[in-house]
């Protein structure tokens, strides 16, 4: 095939990987995406509310930091999606595309209250710990049977853990109509209000902290033994070579199907612990709401952090931070709820973009 014939039949774009682009490369293509969705959102802003963009950005700040009690409820929020994204961090690193972390995390909040509204006699450390090893093995056992499955009958584990998400909120339903407070009130209130058996402890003594309990330490202590798990244990290491390449691993005499049953049983564990958070340590109750569509956002907690649970810390907080700001410039600055959206989404996008531009480039035909 002659050179010019081949130019022609190239296409006009094509993505190519990004081959050795330097640490101050990355930060400045971060940047710029920073910069160009604020840049971009503030157009947005003027152009659909009328609104001076910094006063909206002013106002998003202040809905997370203008109080030690709005912190402290950003890094109670940021903590459970913080869970949710280590939780699916080594079925990502695999290439398994567990799609199902609101539904063990539904269940995981279903067998803590199961166990708030059962065994009220127990001492509450007891009972804490009962609560949190039956949400670990709730939600082992929704990640088991997918992984179950791609691992002896090789199904799609996108389509198989997003069914089971279905699954898991009419369970929920279920369970909240047989709990609830008189009949066709749809709602189970909240459980042990009076004497809190179950409720996890005040991690300090404060006015503003008295509603929260100690959900930060128990994530950042899964977060360090899910990095060290991955990056230096041997399951770690067959979680990388199945990931890369499932015949490599097949070759090297690593049992593909024990450690695609063995992950998804990690997985769901660390999901179904952040039901017992939300449950045990924030709402004290159960509703099909309780996930709150946070196990689709950890996707790109994941994501967005290449598996990196140190790298989800910053993430998880950031996405918390949006919404919370969506939710404030709708209520201070007179702005419809759909265009707080819109500027979350295009941060969001931004964001996205700029993490897609460190690893590829755009190739033009003919320029090289």
């Amino acid at each position: 095939m002659s050179a010019s014939h081949k130019k022609h039949t190239e296409p006009l774009l094509r993505v190519v990987k990004y081959e050795g682009m330097t640490r101050s490369r990355r930060l400045l293509v971060r940047l710029i995406s920073v910069v160009a969705s604020l840049v971009v959102s503030g157009i947005i802003i003027v152009l659909l509310a009328g609104i001076n963009p910094l006063k909206v950005y002013g106002t998003m700040f202040s809905a997370s930091f203008k109080s030690p009690r709005v912190v402290w409820n950003l890094l109670r929020d940021s903590s459970t999606l913080l869970l949710l994204g280590v939780g699916l961090a080594p079925a990502f690193a695999m290439k398994f595309w567990n799609i199902g972390a609101e539904g063990q995390m539904l269940v995981g909040g279903i067998a803590t209250a199961f166990c708030m509204k059962t065994f009220t006699g127990l001492p509450t450390p007891l009972l804490i710990l009962v609560m949190i090893a039956t949400s670990l093995i709730a939600g082992a056992l929704w990640g088991f049977l997918p992984g179950l499955f791609k691992a002896y009958w090789n199904t799609n584990e996108t389509l198989f853990t997003l069914m089971m998400n279905y699954i898991a909120i009419q369970f929920t339903a279920f369970m909240v109509s047989q709990w609830e407070i008189g009949v066709g009130n749809n709602t189970v209130g909240v459980i042990n209000s009076d004497g809190h058996e179950g409720w996890l402890p005040g991690l300090f003594t404060s006015a503003y902290n008295k509603d929260f309990g100690i959900n930060v330490l128990i994530v950042l202590t899964v977060t360090v033994l899910m990095f060290v798990y991955l990056k230096y244990s041997k399951h770690g290491y067959e979680i990388s070579v199945v990931g890369d390449s499932i015949n490599t691993a097949r070759y090297a005499g690593i049992n593909v199907k024990k450690v695609y049953i063995r992950t998804m049983l990690l997985s769901g564990a660390v999901c179904g612990l952040a039901g017992f958070l939300a449950v045990s340590g924030v709402s004290h109750s159960i509703s099909t709401s309780t996930a709150g569509g946070r196990g689709f956002t950890a996707i790109i907690v994941a994501w967005l952090a290449k598996f990196n649970t140190f790298s989800m810390i910053a993430i998880a907080i950031l996405l918390c931070f949006l919404d919370q700001g969506a939710l404030e410039i709708a209520s201070s600055c007179n702005v419809n709820t759909y265009v707080s959206k819109i500027i979350t989404g295009v941060i969001l996008f931004f964001l996205l973009a700029g993490e897609f531009f460190t690893r590829y480039r755009i190739k033009i035909r003919g320029h090289h």
